[in-house]
């Protein structure tokens, strides 16, 4: 780990000493590209040389330990000693984890799909809920939410909802996310008081730009039609809704939400693409499953992942075994608390497999 810290660091400031050559300054492509290797090592070489700093005062305090002192400066110097060596373990663990790879999809957009599962109308609700939560994290963290497609019940829930969120590292703090998510609580169409358990499928997409997945327009097969409400009935006098079926894989998509055709396509190929890229990124996953099997990270939407219970304000992770008893809050959109837990159980998953 240390030689490989030791090469970044030359490389880092060998970037910085390219970086104030006048040829590369006078070639902005050069140098935009140089400027984003350098900040990308920037914080991992900060946090090496005050590891050496930590180190180099661990030598100095054992050196100073081994003269005749007085009983009150060996006491001092004994302290400073466990504090710095308190504090290289710090460091070193922290090295650890900025050496993990990248997740190269990490700074992407997203593209979450929730759709009701088992428990009817109660499931919609709970699909909607879901998606208000993510809407509100997302804008806490100012990011901006789009709705691409929904098929709203007539009781304001959702039998599909489909929504991207664009901002940086977007996709880094929602991944975890897919998977079964269960409510239990009194449903506001039962009238006998009983709770009830319901569920909604959760996908979290990273989008695609055109470059990532190349779809040949042939292989498309493009419908549009008139786009309908709840219940069916028809909101729209002109074809605005489209479907697009990709022929070699199967996969439909339906956008209806816009009222210009042209908006609905583009969306749903934007949908169509992140389908595609995550296809493939799951089939990588699977041909990487024999080597580590996370079970934070496998993304598994047969997996049941949450419990959010009504009667005790109460939400399970089950995947990490974290329980708040906030649900309310937890409905608004304050999630850091999970993702952080999610985000550090992956990370330590990771560093077992490299070390064993």
């Amino acid at each position: 780990m240390l030689e490989k810290l030791a090469q970044l660091e030359e490389k880092y400031n060998e970037l910085t000493r390219k970086l104030s050559d006048p040829e590369i300054i006078a070639d902005h492509q050069q140098f935009q590209k140089l400027a984003k290797a350098h900040a990308e090592l920037e914080e991992v070489v900060t946090v090496y040389k005050e590891y050496k700093s930590v180190v180099e005062g661990i030598g100095e305090a054992k050196e100073l330990l081994e003269d005749q002192l007085e009983p009150d400066f060996r006491a001092m110097v004994q302290e400073e000693l466990e504090q710095l060596e308190d504090k290289q373990a710090d460091l070193k663990q922290q090295l650890k984890v900025m050496l993990l790879p990248k997740d190269p999809n990490d700074e992407k957009n997203v593209i979450v799909e929730i759709r009701a599962g088992t428990g009817g109308e109660e499931a919609a609700l709970f699909a909607a809920d879901l998606f208000r939560m993510y809407s509100r994290y997302a804008e806490a963290h100012q990011w901006r939410v789009e709705l691409m497609n929904s098929n709203p019940t007539e009781l304001g829930g959702f039998k599909e909802v489909i929504f991207s969120i664009e901002g940086k590292g977007a996709y880094s703090r929602f991944k975890f996310e897919s998977g079964v998510h269960r409510v239990q609580r009194i449903p506001t169409t039962e009238s006998g008081g009983r709770i009830h358990t319901s569920a909604a499928t959760v996908a979290v997409l990273p989008e695609a730009e055109e470059v990532e997945v190349e779809i040949d327009p042939n292989d498309l097969r493009i419908d549009v039609y008139r786009s309908s409400g709840p219940g069916g009935q028809s909101v729209n006098t002109t074809d605005s809704a489209v479907r697009i079926t990709h022929l070699p894989t199967g996969l439909v998509v339906s956008c209806q939400d816009e009222k210009s055709q042209h908006k609905n396509k583009d969306k749903a190929m934007k949908i169509l693409r992140a389908r595609l890229f995550d296809m493939a990124k799951a089939e990588q996953e699977r041909e990487l499953a024999a080597q580590r099997k996370s079970q934070v990270g496998t993304g598994d939407r047969s997996e049941r992942i949450r419990t959010y219970n009504f009667p005790q304000g109460r939400v399970t992770d089950h995947r990490i075994g974290l329980t708040l008893y906030r649900l309310d809050a937890v409905l608004q959109g304050v999630l850091d608390e999970i993702i952080d837990g999610l985000i550090t159980a992956d990370q330590a998953e990771r560093l077992q497999a490299m070390e064993s």
